[in-house]
């Protein structure tokens, strides 16, 4: 008993130092990795978001890209980077709702590894084809590559392009070739080449071919017609059984100080709640859908890791 009011001492301790530490904080540029290439739909949501929380935080808020491995090297750097809000990640549901059942012996935990601060919002993603495709919806493609099995491929960036293209697959009965790709620039260049015949590409990266038509939309991911595509069929309509969101949101690394956390989720509700960044995340394609606590955003992560894992059962991929 007589050790019990030193313990006291110590927690009072503890919590007055990290009250002065978020008072203080940042007190240097914060980092904000991203674990897609520069172009991508993910990188262009970050930057507009880093610019404006730089401006609330009063420090710069720098753009880190560590692409590749679907998202993996980004995951591992900020899982190992100290928690003291300096480091962030802005990333999306291939990082944390997929890659857990698609990557054998996975190098990180989504949940235990992290600390959730806010979801961002949903990047729509869009079944495109090269504009020379003579089909004209996404009723009218399936019935053209089942008229040709094994003719048809389609490019795989990440997570969200396979999972769609892999459920689309098995509930139309397609036979159909997955080719991977490191970045969605990439795939892009080459859907418009004639090297692949379809990519179900996020709007950040690919809104810019589709406005120019240099690439036809068949269809979206969301469920309801996108205000910025709006001829677009949702894809459900037309593959029943498809139920597919591709979310963003920001992390730091396990272990974060709540008092930290919960001003970086208070900047960030302001900076998602301006008009400016609401006309530029939309012009991407992107729609702002914040979580209000870092609580409900864990919730909504462990939800939407178990969705995911059983989307990707059900496309029938095996974990590599």
């Amino acid at each position: 008993m007589k050790y019990f009011p030193r313990a006291l001492t110590l927690v009072a301790g503890l919590l007055a130092a990290s009250v002065a530490m978020s008072q203080t904080y940042p007190s240097a540029p914060v980092t904000m990795v991203v674990p897609f290439a520069a172009g991508s739909g993910t990188d262009a949501v970050a930057r507009i978001v880093a610019r404006k929380l730089s401006e609330r935080l009063k420090q710069p808020v720098l753009i880190d890209n560590r692409a590749g491995a679907n998202a993996q090297i980004g995951a591992q750097f900020v899982a190992k980077a100290k928690p003291d809000g300096y480091t962030l990640f802005m990333t999306t549901n291939t990082s944390h709702s997929a890659n857990p059942s698609l990557i054998l012996n996975l190098k990180y935990d989504p949940t235990k590894d992290f600390t959730p601060i806010t979801r961002v919002g949903e990047l729509p993603f869009a079944l495109v084809v090269n504009k020379s495709d003579p089909a004209r919806s996404l009723k009218a493609w399936i019935d053209q590559v089942k008229a040709n099995p094994g003719k048809f491929s389609y490019a795989t960036p990440n997570s969200t392009s396979l999972v769609a293209s892999e459920t689309i697959k098995r509930i139309a009965g397609l036979d159909v070739v997955a080719i991977p790709y490191k970045s969605s620039p990439q795939a892009l260049t080459d859907l418009i080449g004639g090297s692949v015949q379809m990519y179900v590409v996020d709007l950040g990266s690919g809104m810019g071919m589709i406005n120019a038509g240099t690439v036809r939309v068949l269809g979206v991911t969301t469920k309801e017609p996108l205000k910025s595509i709006p001829d677009a069929v949702p894809i459900a309509r037309e593959v029943p059984g498809f139920d597919l969101t591709s979310w963003n949101g920001i992390f730091g690394p396990a272990g974060m100080p709540k008092p930290i956390v919960d001003k970086l989720n208070a900047e960030l509700q302001e900076v998602l709640a301006d008009k400016e960044v609401q006309k530029a995340l939309g012009q991407l394609g992107f729609e702002t859908w914040p979580t209000k606590t870092p609580e409900e955003f864990a919730k909504y992560v462990a939800d939407q890791l178990a969705h995911w894992s059983t989307l990707i059962k059900q496309a029938g991929i095996r974990p590599e």
